[in-house]
């Protein structure tokens, strides 16, 4: 007991607290997704790592009384590694090359209406909840990538941080219900399924994918490269002429 109150005190000090709770905690979560699935055979999708992860995070920041200010001082180290992982994608891609192609006429169309669904829907869903107009541009990319999410909430007049938020609960929402739903609706195609998800819940609905076929995290890593292209073009034009000023 007291060797671990000496290396709390010795982290708490350092970048390394925030880097060794965010690692020690997906760890746990992987372990506790896997055993999950086990015990929940009718809701996978509910064992999912990332919030399992998400709310073991919460719950030790509230419990420690630890800042999120200093908890970022180390997260942020895998924070930057997003980046890399996102680019990392083109293997997949590369791998899945001439199923890609096949299908390229059937991704074009998916892809645009899909981008515009998504942003249009957080216009109505926002103004049916009377949302304040910077909640209502800050919504509209939640779809896209956190870092181009953020700048296009910029651009458009939105706050970057509420953009960042509403693509985590995008995400983390279409990683649970994306592949139920699509197969309760008789898509059974992985790369229908892997682009669904992409566009709909960008990374980490791709992730989840990944779980399921290599194709269809190929066809969702497509997808969030794509969509992001495809927002940034169709957000400021629903921007400008569907939300009041």
């Amino acid at each position: 007991m007291s060797r671990l109150f000496h290396l709390w005190v010795y982290l708490e000090t350092t970048p390394l607290l925030g880097l060794t709770i965010t690692l020690a905690v997906f760890l746990f979560a992987t372990v506790a997704a896997r055993r999950g699935a086990t015990l929940l055979p009718a809701f996978p999708t509910l064992a999912n790592p990332v919030l399992i992860a998400i709310i073991l995070l919460v719950l030790f920041l509230e419990a420690s009384g630890l800042s999120y200010a200093a908890y970022f001082q180390g997260a942020q180290y895998i924070h930057f590694l997003l980046g890399p992982a996102t680019v990392a994608l083109a293997v997949p891609l590369y791998d899945h090359l001439g199923e890609i192609r096949k299908a390229l006429r059937a991704l074009f169309p998916a892809l645009l209406l899909g981008s515009a669904t998504a942003a249009a829907s957080a216009v109505v869903v926002a103004e049916a909840l009377d949302a304040p107009r910077v909640v209502v541009l800050s919504l509209l990319p939640k779809s896209v990538t956190t870092p181009i999410a953020m700048g296009i909430a910029d651009a458009v007049g939105g706050d970057p941080s509420l953009a960042a938020v509403f693509v985590l609960i995008t995400g983390l929402t279409a990683s649970l219900i994306a592949l139920p739903l699509l197969r309760a609706l008789g898509v059974r195609d992985f790369r229908a399924l892997g682009f669904a998800a992409g566009v709909s819940g960008h990374g980490l609905a791709t992730a989840e994918m990944f779980r399921h076929s290599a194709v269809a995290g190929a066809f969702g890593g497509l997808a969030i490269g794509l969509n992001g292209l495809a927002t940034s073009l169709i957000v400021p034009l629903i921007a400008r002429l569907f939300v009041p000023h």
